[in-house]
């Protein structure tokens, strides 16, 4: 079984005209947290919705677990064990917090189940305590909670989660990333987009930093933090 799941080479993607992603070459190993940085409008949300088939690049190739998915539907690159947590949440509002989890449970790509109701329920104990609540009469964080457990029940492979704690309340964000590390020690690997550097890299192995739509950097998250000027370029800290 090859370790590596995601692997983007040489893309490009446009948005009608504006060229938004430069040759952008990606990957994710198998039990490997990332963190993609950068300003906004510098493309990372473009980047994952690249990887999902969401929107197609013009050029490059987009492979997971091997299998070309240029002009593959999303819903097969989710069949791959690909989870997608975007901005924005999208959770059904009119469901309650008990159906938005159950619709998506299902064994990953390997028959696992690690992820259980039970255990989505344990790992977000403010969920458990809302279950017949619509979807639409939670918090921002609770939404975001049930946004990340409902992907955790498709037992995926790759996990992408994009804006993790914007706009969420200090107690909530630190509640969102204590999850991030619990998702991390369960082995499943992860894609996080956060403005907070600090809390991505205490949970990430390795970080990407875009502008422009081309990476400009790659390195571990110690390495990162060693290098104050690298943030003060492209991150303005």
């Amino acid at each position: 079984m090859s370790d590596l799941l995601i692997e983007a080479t040489g893309i490009h993607t446009y948005y009608g005209a504006s060229h938004i992603l430069r040759g952008v070459d990606f990957n994710v190993q198998r039990g490997e947290t990332i963190g993609l940085m950068g300003r906004n409008g510098m493309g990372k949300s473009t980047l994952l919705k690249s990887l999902m088939g969401l929107v197609p690049p013009r050029e490059g190739t987009v492979r997971v677990k091997g299998q070309a998915m240029n002009g593959r539907p999303p819903f097969e690159v989710a069949q791959l064990g690909v989870a997608y947590v975007p901005e924005g949440r999208g959770i059904f509002g009119n469901l309650s917090v008990r159906e938005n989890l159950l619709m998506a449970a299902r064994a990953g790509t390997a028959g696992q189940r690690d992820w259980t109701y039970e255990r989505v329920l344990e790992t977000f104990p403010r969920l458990k305590e809302r279950l017949g609540h619509g979807g639409q009469q939670l918090s921002g964080g609770e939404q975001q909670m049930l946004t990340i457990g409902r992907a955790l029940m498709t037992n995926p492979d790759v996990l992408i989660l994009d804006e993790a704690t914007e706009g969420l309340a200090p107690l909530i964000a630190r509640e969102i990333w204590r999850i991030c590390s619990v998702i991390k020690a369960s082995g499943i690997s992860a894609i996080i987009v956060d403005k907070n550097w600090k809390h991505v890299t205490q949970v990430t192995d390795r970080n990407v930093i875009l502008v422009k739509g081309e990476v400009v950097y790659e390195g571990s998250s110690q390495a990162l933090h060693a290098d104050p000027a690298v943030l003060e370029q492209y991150l303005g800290v």
